[in-house]
């Protein structure tokens, strides 16, 4: 190895000792000390209200103590899991909820509008707790040109 060829290896070499003792300080020095925010999970509810009107509120799912990664609510206990799919031309009129159940959206968006004219848009990941089984109901929409995936999971008797 000629001396030039020495020199440049100990230039890179010796380049890369400051470098990396400081990318290695940064990586030991504890500047993410407060504890990350977890996102909550929240679930839409529509129900009936004592006017015979559908209403709707936000909660967020209550979770367990965390256990690493993981944290679990209370199991919910439900009868069967639906596939669905709806087309852009999607469009019920005024309806009730045929039973209590979860309907989780997994692509695509569409609407609920309720009573006093309010529109929830179920777009991917949102949750929508449907328990308004009588009086007015609701009316749901396709919104955009996608189809939109859902998940239909009927509540089990309480």
């Amino acid at each position: 190895m000629t001396s030039g060829h020495k020199i440049a290896t100990a230039v890179v070499a010796f380049g890369w000792i400051p470098t990396l003792a400081i990318v290695g300080l940064h990586w030991t020095t504890d500047t993410h000390a407060a504890a990350q925010e977890r996102t909550p999970i929240k679930v839409t509810r529509i129900y009936t209200g004592s006017d015979g009107t559908t209403h709707a509120e936000e909660y967020e799912v209550p979770l367990g103590m965390q256990r690493g990664a993981t944290e679990l609510s209370e199991t919910v206990d439900v009868t069967s899991l639906q596939f669905r799919r709806t087309s852009s031309d999607y469009f019920i009129d005024w309806h009730t909820a045929p039973r209590k159940q979860y309907v989780i959206t997994l692509s695509g968006t569409s609407e609920v509008e309720i009573g006093d004219g309010t529109k929830i848009q179920l777009h991917p990941g949102h949750i929508l707790l449907a328990e308004d089984v009588t009086g007015q109901g609701h009316i749901s929409r396709a919104v955009g040109s996608d189809d939109r995936i859902s998940l239909f999971i009927p509540l089990a008797e309480q």
